[in-house]
């Protein structure tokens, strides 16, 4: 029986990771991911999935970000009703990230809905539902990091750290049947060498055939030491300018580098004249996640008996009401809120409050996507549009490269390195400008066999 893959979402693009790999008669679906960046993409999300739902066998999650979790609960309801294999952390961060985006998509709708309702326009009903997110969480079954889990017959499955986030994994799954023994390594995303938090990626020594990311395929990230000195240049001119620092992070990974960096910096930043504001409910429930899973990193985030930073000026605001009091400070607070690429979420009120004033700062410190808000500010918007009011942007912008969770070009040529043969790669997860540059660098330095994914190729592992 052979062994094929087909790339559907991710193929030429960064977000919506999504594979359908075929054993013989039996068909696993590798991530199932969320398509995110302006109107027109997300609508995408609502069409069918590549293969008939009720001929899908297993699923298999490399992490919780939701560009590769967040249409699990939409594959459930319409009648997935097998297993979900993931990292044990992973479940955990699932049981708040897809719950949340549930919730989201009922606002949404209800949002539109308040704008067609008298226009004789037809209703919208959300993608999914927080209900449909928690039902989904059910058939979630987890594994450890490199433990042998059988998916179908003849086919295994193991995980092993990516280090990008808490539970990230790098998926090898291994398929025997009367011809022999064949395997598929999937990168998932692959974390940066010198991560604050996480472990760096595990290399694998064989694979018969590769996918890798390729986010960060064009560019090289400044050292972290470089990235250190800028946050502290960062600090000491908002400090002088008497504004509010706002630092958009995605909830999971890049917001608990951000309170470590914080707490080992807390005097060369001199954040004792700060006020630190964690403004995000998943933010707080996934920092609670990674004190109970410490022993999956080398870092001491938390004390020895706290599931909080060791930050004495730290305030966890969970609700509405105690995130806009944030808004009546005019300067010396530290905002940490999602989204990550300004999409949504409680970042819109602090941008709406502070964009305006050319005595704030704001800090990106992940990638932003085509379509987001944080991309359109990031590429020099000279105003943004909030709840249909126009903002001018006088806020000084810094974008911080050091703060990535994907590996760049050099961390991605060394995982590869990593095979002790010189298996074909398949890069998805990327731009185009990324991943030619990135395919043009293996081809020269490591003789590499490199192929970039088109939507809806198969290949024959």
């Amino acid at each position: 029986m052979s062994l094929t893959v087909q790339f559907w979402g991710a193929a030429g693009e960064v977000t919506g990771s999504l594979y359908v790999i075929r054993a013989g008669p039996r068909t696993v679906l590798l991530e199932c991911g969320l398509i995110q960046g302006g109107v027109k993409n997300e609508e995408r999300n609502r069409e069918p999935f590549p293969v008939a739902v009720e001929d899908i066998d297993a699923v298999i999650l490399s992490h919780a970000h939701i560009d590769h979790s967040g249409r699990v609960p939409v594959l459930v309801r319409n009648g997935y009703r097998g297993p979900i294999y993931v990292q044990t952390a992973t479940k955990a961060l699932c049981e708040i990230m897809l719950p949340d985006s549930g919730y989201l998509n009922e606002k949404d709708a209800e949002w539109e809905n308040r704008k067609r309702r008298g226009t004789g326009r037809p209703l919208v009903q959300p993608l999914y539902t927080r209900e449909h997110a928690e039902i989904s969480i059910r058939q979630f079954e987890t594994a450890g990091y490199d433990e042998a889990v059988s998916v179908l017959p003849g086919l295994t499955v193991r995980f092993h750290d990516a280090g990008h986030i808490l539970g990230s994994s790098i998926v090898e799954v291994e398929h025997r049947s009367e011809s022999g023994t064949r395997s598929l390594v999937f990168s998932g995303d692959l974390g940066y060498r010198e991560a604050p938090v996480m472990n760096p990626p595990v290399s694998i020594r064989h694979a018969d055939a590769v996918i890798m990311e390729s986010t960060y395929g064009d560019r090289l990230h400044r050292s972290f030491a470089e990235t250190i000195d800028e946050l502290t240049e960062v600090f000491e001119t908002a400090r002088a300018a008497q504004g509010n620092v706002l630092i958009p992070a995605f909830t999971v990974g890049r917001t608990q580098d951000l309170l470590y960096l914080m707490a080992e910096n807390y005097e060369r930043w001199h954040l004792d004249d700060w006020h630190i504001f964690l403004d995000s409910p998943m933010g707080i429930e996934a920092t609670e996640v990674y004190s109970r899973y410490r022993h999956l990193y080398g870092v001491n985030l938390f004390g020895p008996d706290s599931n909080l930073p060791d930050l004495p000026n730290f305030h966890q605001t969970r609700t509405s009401e105690e995130s806009m009091v944030i808004n009546e400070i005019q300067a010396g607070a530290i905002i940490i809120a999602g989204s990550g690429m300004c999409s949504g979420g409680r970042i819109h009120h602090h941008l709406k409050n502070n964009v305006w004033r050319p005595e704030c700062h704001l800090v990106i410190v992940g990638y932003q996507a085509n379509g987001t808000l944080g991309r359109r500010i990031v590429d020099g918007a000279e105003s943004i549009r909030l709840w249909g009011n126009e903002y001018r942007v006088r806020i000084q912008v810094h974008t911080i490269g050091g703060l990535s969770a994907h590996g760049d070009q050099m961390d991605l040529m060394a995982w590869y390195g990593g095979f002790e043969n010189t298996p074909p790669v398949y890069l998805v997860h990327g731009e185009a400008t990324a991943q030619k540059a990135l395919a043009r660098e293996m081809r020269a330095r490591q003789n590499a066999p490199v192929i970039i994914a088109e939507r809806g190729q198969t290949i024959e592992v």
